[in-house]
């Protein structure tokens, strides 16, 4: 806890510092910093700024949720981890969200965008904005600029760490770019600031992607091995991995053997939970299941985040159940509800004891005929600002849970795709991991043979086991079910039952 709490404090120190020019050029905004010079000769200087580097996935400015060192868009549209999530997760069969009239949301929700829509500049600019603030941490910690400023060996060894920490962190940056608008705006330290740069292309940011991660993965901490927070060989493996799964859709080629060979060496370094529910806790950081979390700060790193929204969202608006979940009892008034199609991921008996199974029903109509109606559609209760014990978070509006990114639940069902996809069917290997899973989720069908495992139902188990953790979006495109009309759900195409999307939906248009 000590060091999470370390963490959460630089991130704010640092944030405090710097805003963004443009795409590319960061600036001190601190009176008592004239130069870089000043600004890097402070001590713990590299500490303060790789540290600013991670906050980017966490707050957007220095004066509280609401401000942004991002100008010309409104702070929670360009919250990095809460688009993401809006983009994976309003944009498929798992969420809606019920307020239409907020900009943006409506042509999210029943997929119906173009390039106008706020939330693709939002994110295009947040993730460019991470690009830039590695970049630069880049540029200020060669050998050169070291021996400058009389940095001495013992910091040296630190600064290197996070300098691989930081090219992971631009290479997730360059594959989130890669996956939502397939092309981007290449850049790295070798760039002077305030270069236009030169259009990428999928293939260009994969191979990009590929060969960063490959080289640092390395010199990075062992997997399970860094400081909480800190990005290690687990983070940056799983990051390749996801781009190897969907090489596919990416570049049109299988690297299926890439996946496996890429997961295969951290798996044994983590282990599941034993409580499926204790990874969406205040303290989930505690879980052996995370293999990367973004850090959450009821009072210190107050933020429209992901997981404020979730939180918030997922209260329902006839329950008014927020004090289940330790926060404030109406939340934001039954925000979030879940889909027809999803729901129906629960149906049949051995769904019944599924811990996953956290679906509220009530008196609801499983149906969402009007968005707008509330009361309409089934909701959750998978995330909770109590932590595992049972106390609340420190705050009853922002919670304490940190968002699960990354963890070994979905390293052993991307295992298991990518085994299946490979060799046709699954093998004991994969068998072992999903029945894993079907254990720890107290399905009584945990013995699955390999004529169980299919493509399809390892589809469903990924949202079984999965959702609202950002994957949907991503795992229907890749299952060819995103767009077509051979998976519909309701309001899909702006149609109530829903209707086929062109193949062009597969990547979001930015203007």
């Amino acid at each position: 806890m000590k060091l999470r709490n370390q963490l959460l404090t630089l991130f704010v120190v640092f944030f405090s510092l710097v805003s963004c020019v443009d795409d590319l050029e960061v600036r001190s905004t601190d009176e008592r910093f004239d130069d870089e010079e000043s600004l890097y000769s402070q001590p713990g200087a590299y500490t303060k700024a790789m540290a600013g580097v991670y906050s980017n996935l966490v707050i957007t400015g220095p004066n509280g949720p609401g401000s942004s060192n991002l100008g010309g868009i409104d702070a929670g549209f360009s919250q990095y981890m809460r688009v993401w999530w809006y983009l994976q997760n309003m944009t498929t069969d798992e969420t809606v969200w019920s307020y239409e009239g907020d900009t943006g949301t409506r042509e999210l929700n029943r997929a119906i965008w173009d390039g106008n829509n706020p939330f693709f500049r939002g994110f295009y600019s947040r993730v460019m904005f991470q690009v830039a603030l590695c970049n630069e941490f880049l540029r200020q910690s060669t050998d050169s600029k070291l021996d400058q400023r009389n940095v001495s060996a013992e910091e040296r060894e630190e600064i290197q760490k996070y300098r691989e920490e930081a090219r992971a962190l631009r290479a997730m940056a360059y594959y989130h770019l890669m996956d939502t608008f397939g092309q981007a705006v290449l850049l790295t330290e070798q760039n002077q600031v305030g270069d236009a740069g030169q259009g990428a292309n999928r293939q260009q940011l994969f191979d990009f992607v590929e060969s960063e991660l490959l080289e640092v993965i390395p010199n990075l901490y062992g997997p399970n091995q860094a400081p909480y927070g800190r990005v290690d060989q687990g983070f940056a493996r799983m990051v390749l991995a996801k781009a190897y799964l969907n090489a596919q859709v990416y570049i049109s080629q299988d690297k299926n053997q890439e996946c496996i060979d890429v997961l295969t060496p951290m798996l044994g370094s983590y282990s599941l939970a034993n409580n499926y529910l204790h990874n969406f806790t205040a303290d989930n950081q505690l879980s052996p299941e995370m293999i990367f979390s973004v850090p959450s700060d009821g009072v210190r790193m107050q933020s429209y985040s992901a997981i404020t929204v979730i939180l918030n969202g997922q209260i329902g608006s006839l329950e008014s159940n927020g004090v289940d979940f330790g926060m404030n009892a109406g939340g934001w008034g039954g925000a979030l509800r879940v889909r027809k199609e999803f729901a129906q991921k629960f149906n049949g008996g051995q769904y019944n004891s599924d811990v996953r199974n956290t679906l509220i029903i009530g008196d609801r109509p499983i149906d969402i005929q009007d968005i707008g109606a509330r009361g309409q559609g089934y909701i959750i209760s998978k995330f909770s600002n109590k932590t595992s014990t049972g106390s609340n978070g420190s705050s009853q509006e922002f919670p304490d849970t940190d968002f699960p990114m990354f963890r070994l639940a979905d390293a052993y069902l991307m295992y298991a795709e990518a085994q299946v996809r490979k060799d046709g069917s699954a093998n004991s290997t994969t068998l072992g991991y999903v029945n894993a899973l079907r254990t720890r989720a107290n399905n009584p069908n945990n013995s699955l043979t390999a004529s169980d495992v299919s493509l399809d139902f390892i589809l469903d188990e990924r949202a079984r086991e999965l959702y609202w953790e950002g994957h949907r979006r991503q795992d229907l495109i890749r299952f060819n079910k995103f767009t077509g009309g051979s998976y519909n759900w309701q309001w899909k195409g702006g149609v109530q039952s829903g209707v086929s999307l062109p193949t062009h939906f597969t990547v979001f248009p930015f203007h």
